[in-house]
């Protein structure tokens, strides 16, 4: 008789095989059809709010692994939130000013870009930003991102633009903008200003030399400087010394040169020089005042005093050129007076100004400038030096530092860097080093470079006085043009006259004179984004400044974190957000940096169309992303085998749960005593996913889940109660207990999971049958509550116990498979031999559970003088052919043949 049919076996419609590629982007349209971001809103619609404001991603080419990886994250915590009950409205943004766009679209256009009009070339910009951002919105949206994705931001609508000019008439007003000529570091190839948070570092080959300089009114003494830039060296007009540091007079040949006494031994080493004297010491500061005599040009090159002189490297005889670097600049120009000569163009390219060399690239230069030091007998050594150098974040190619006039934010007025760094302390900084790293970065900041000198970008509505040729910009200016700006948005800078553009009646304020010509200079567009608090969350209803949080990588620290926080407090006096998550960046499997050359990038959308985003969400979920982290395809697929582990699971559970529903459900008293174990194991697990959550340690609750669905239900609790679940009556207490306690397991590891695993828990949420109110998406669901009533100290301590025994038992059963002694476990009977009364008494307590829960078909519990000893033998009588456990009264019902008492009276009852 085949009693197959009688069984409870499990059956669902949740496959095994996940094929989410095919499932997910039906999944996404089922989201669409609902308008599940609207839905959720409405469903949290007076409940507090959680808001994370989207820092705006680049409107330039497809997502890559980084991208993808900032907004799963972001996604993580939004679904969370809103599971914990919160309102959480997730608005996405784009910047989308700057010359990575306009670089783009120039080369797309060719030839045609420079036949084309500012007007034409910004239009042309736009179209190709917005196109960017369509394209971006449905790749972050296939990643399961919930989002306004209809209503999102962007730097270039008029209404964001507005809210730009109303920060920058503030800064204006309050005397935070000012106009000078100074050395910014400057991009050649791209032919802009940039500010540090757009450069990067990257070793680079310099050249590395030795230079005299002759003082003047001598015959026979130098001193001696040594410089990396060369091409600096016609800016050159003084040679910075340390007041306080040892200097030297050496005689070398008939020669006499001056030089840091701790720079001596290896200055000489440098320049190969054997055999010098030394006839003098003195401190820095006697050398303060004199002259040397520049070694190419025809000027005098004055020695000044300057704490920034190292005992690191060179001579510790410093040449300064105000045009071309900030130091120089500071303690040249500004404390000493040192004439600003910057005779290098937009380009590179040395101007009239450098005399010999005008026309030349700076490059080419260098070349040159030494073979004249080599042929006029200043130099004293040249070789090549590999060094950290600044280079641009967009081109990657070298900076150098050029004095142009441009505009700049000050960081000191109005105390501005110590309420900066005070509010800093005001926020929560997640990890912790992040409240350290942009302290340092706001302590050592400049002057705010805020101009720029592209056509795709915020114009700076100033103007030049034809007449005294004096710069004008002030509030009611600005506070103009945003109100033409709301109608036009900024193309009207461009395409208006300057009598358009300006107030009525307006005149030069120093001259008086009407003739004003507008100038072509752009914001800054870490001003754009940074200005995102007031265009966003001080717009929109359903948000609130300040943010309860940003999240970004690390370099926004000097970035978009940075730069929001600095307009904030000008602005409000407080930071625009109460915490700030930072993530790593994304490596290879060796560590190595993401290349294309190197043949080692992942492309996310790749990911997805092979294993599905949930795979790409679990592998982000897995890694400590406070620090950097690593990806290829063999850790990508490490990650599927996990996911088929929680899928099956899963799926194991919805099978026994097919005939269940809440109300089926039984008390907590009531339960088998493995089953009260269970769930109150399962609270545990809850308390600890949930705090891993509330601190961001996402990779802290995928351990948790990951280790409870292979190990604690798979090998264990589900393991135990497969023969109950199968071979019990199907609506018998016995059966219903389990049934009550895996249906709470299933509802919680899908909620649980579901900010991770987005797709995979909304299709298994379709499946569990709830026999009660049933929401449209598992994420209107609240996080499952933790029931410290359902943790019975005792009996958690017992089964502690028990478990271990169990280990124990499991290891006799898996020598005696090995002996061939029994083949299933259930073949097995196990005796317990012990002489421990505590585990006697547990034994005997749980005594009518334990078969069950060493899965074997007879337990003899023996008082022994041994400690602990564990016996295995064949079980007695016959094995059912129902149940497969063996009972000596297996066979004792001619109406079901070969079966034992158990599974009879189970028959009989369904009869």
């Amino acid at each position: 008789m085949d009693y197959r049919s009688t069984l409870n076996l499990p059956g669902t419609e949740f496959s095994m095989r996940a094929n989410l590629v095919e499932k997910e982007p039906r999944i996404l349209e089922k989201w669409q059809k609902m308008n599940i971001y609207d839905y959720l809103l409405k469903h949290r619609e007076n409940n507090p709010t959680f808001v994370l404001h989207d820092g705006p991603p680049y409107a330039n080419g497809d997502i890559h692994i980084g991208t993808a990886m900032n907004k799963i994250l972001k996604d993580i915590v939004v679904r969370y939130k809103t599971l914990r009950g919160f309102k959480s409205p997730y608005v996405p943004g784009w910047d989308t000013h700057g010359l990575p766009i306009e670089h783009k679209v120039t080369t797309m256009l060719g030839e045609k870009a420079r036949s084309m009009s500012q007007t034409e070339l910004r239009k042309a910009c736009e179209e190709f930003a917005k196109q960017q951002i369509e394209m971006q919105k449905k790749q972050f949206q296939r990643l399961g991102v919930i989002g306004d994705w209809e209503n999102y931001y962007a730097t270039l609508n008029p209404e964001y633009e507005y809210k730009i000019y109303e920060i920058f008439a503030k800064l204006v007003e309050d005397g935070y903008v000012y106009r000078a000529l100074k050395p910014v570091l400057w991009c050649n190839n791209c032919g802009t200003a940039l500010a540090q948070a757009e450069i990067e570092y990257h070793d680079h080959d310099s050249p590395s030399i030795y230079v005299k300089f002759k003082m003047e009114n001598s015959e026979n003494e130098y001193i001696i400087i040594w410089t990396t830039t060369p091409w600096t060296l016609p800016g050159n007009t003084g040679i910075a010394v340390h007041p306080d540091q040892q200097y030297v007079k050496i005689e070398v040949g008939s020669e006499i040169w001056i030089l840091a006494e701790k720079l001596l031994k290896m200055a000489m080493q440098e320049i190969g020089i054997d055999e010098y004297r030394i006839l003098e010491k003195f401190k820095g500061h006697f050398l303060e005042g004199k002259q040397a005599v520049h070694p190419i040009f025809d000027r005098k090159s004055r020695i000044i005093t300057a704490d920034f002189v190292d005992m690191e490297t060179g001579t510790g005889c410093v040449h300064i050129a105000p045009g071309h670097g900030e130091e120089d600049y500071e303690f040249g120009h500004l404390v000493n007076g040192l004439a600003v000569i910057s005779p290098v163009d937009e380009k590179g390219y040395f101007t009239e100004e450098a005399g010999k060399y005008s026309g030349m690239h700076i490059e080419k230069a260098n070349k040159q400038i030494i073979e004249d030091l080599k042929n006029n007998g200043s130099l004293l050594k040249e070789s090549t030096i590999k060094h950290s150098y600044p280079h641009c974040w967009r081109c990657k190619k070298p900076v150098i530092f050029r004095a142009t006039e441009q505009w700049f934010i000050s960081v000191e007025k109005n105390n501005l860097r110590q309420r900066v760094l005070e509010n800093i302390q005001n926020v929560a900084w997640i990890p912790a080093w992040g409240k350290n790293r942009i302290s340092a970065m706001v302590e050592e900041r400049p002057d705010w470079c805020i101009s720029r000198q592209r056509a795709w970008g915020t114009p700076i509505p100033a103007f030049r006085c034809s007449k005294c040729s004096e710069v004008v910009l002030d509030a009611r200016l600005i506070r103009h043009f945003a109100e033409i700006v709301k109608k036009m948005g900024t193309n009207a800078w461009f395409e208006l006259s300057e009598k358009q553009l300006l107030p009525d009646g307006y005149v030069c304020p120093h001259c008086g004179s009407e003739d004003l010509v507008k100038m072509n200079d752009t914001l800054d567009v870490w001003i754009d984004s940074g200005s995102s608090f007031e265009a966003v969350l001080t717009t929109r209803p359903e948000l609130t400044f300040p943010a309860d949080m940003y999240l970004e990588g690390s370099d926004q620290h000097r970035g978009w974190f940075n730069s929001s926080l600095v307009l904030s407090v000008i602005t409000h006096d407080k930071p625009p957000y109460k915490t700030v998550l930072t993530h790593g960046f994304i490596k290879d499997a060796e560590g190595k940096k993401m290349s294309k050359s190197l043949g080692n990038v992942v492309d996310p959308l790749e990911v997805c169309s092979k294993y599905g985003a949930d795979v790409l969400r679990l592998w982000l979920a897995s890694s400590d992303y406070f620090n950097d982290i690593r990806i290829s395809k063999n850790i990508i697929s490490q990650q599927v085998e996990v996911y088929k582990k929680i899928r099956n699971t899963i799926r194991y559970l919805l099978g026994n749960l097919q005939d269940f529903s809440v109300t089926d459900s039984i008390g907590f008293q009531k339960m088998l005593p493995v089953d009260r174990w269970a769930l109150g194991r399962l609270q545990q697990i809850i308390k600890s996913v949930t705090e891993a959550y509330e601190s961001y340690e996402f990779s802290k609750a995928y351990n948790i889940l990951v280790k409870y669905c292979s190990v604690e239900l798979s090998a264990i609790y589900l393991d135990i109660v497969k023969d109950r679940l199968y071979v019990e009556g199907k609506h018998s207490l016995k059966r219903r207990s389990a049934q009550t306690v895996l249906y709470n397991i299933l509802k919680s590891l899908l909620v649980m999971f579901s900010p991770i695993l987005a797709f995979t828990c909304e299709e298994a949420y379709e499946f569990l049958n709830f026999g009660e109110k049933k929401y449209q998406t598992v994420m209107a669901e609240s996080w499952p509550e933790y029931k410290e009533e359902y943790i019975d100290t005792n009996l958690m301590n017992d089964f502690e116990e028990l478990l271990q025994l169990r280990d124990l038992v499991l290891k006799a059963l898996e020598e005696s498979r090995q002996n061939g002694l029994i083949g299933h476990s259930l073949d097995a009977k196990v005796a317990i031999k012990t002489g421990s009364k505590k585990t006697l008494e547990l034994l005997k307590k749980y005594s009518a559970y334990l078969e069950e829960f060493f899965i074997v078909s007879k337990v003899e519990i023996c008082n022994s003088d041994e400690n602990l000893h564990i016996e295995v033998e064949h079980a007695e009588g016959e094995k059912c052919e129902r149940c497969w456990k063996y009972d000596p009264l297996t066979n004792s019902d001619s109406e079901f043949p070969n079966i034992c008492p158990r599974c009879m009276a189970v028959l009989k009852e369904k009869r």
